[in-house]
């Protein structure tokens, strides 16, 4: 009879089972990922990568450009404020 040279402690059969557990859970999640790129591929939809540059299809639109305004208001300090607090135009 051939005896090994060093029987597996239980210990070992337990931590061999907790690693093919983790090795399954970690293929599922892999698997899940490489299921929703090639969703999200194959749905061919405009797929633009954040890389700091400003683009304009994500920009705001630009806001109308108003014309001058019917009565302005002068800024504080200008010559055309103070004639305007003296009651008189500028």
């Amino acid at each position: 009879m051939v005896m090994p040279l060093q029987a597996e402690h239980e210990l070992h059969r337990r931590r061999s089972g907790r690693n093919i557990g983790l090795a399954l859970v970690l293929a599922a999640f892999v698997a899940l990922v490489f299921g929703l790129s090639i969703a999200k591929i194959r749905q061919g939809d405009l797929m633009q990568a954040f890389d700091h540059q400003p683009r304009a299809s994500v920009l705001p639109a630009e806001p109308v450009a108003a014309g001058p305004a019917a009565n302005p208001v002068a800024a504080p300090g200008t010559p055309a404020a103070a004639a305007a607090a003296a009651g008189g135009k500028p």
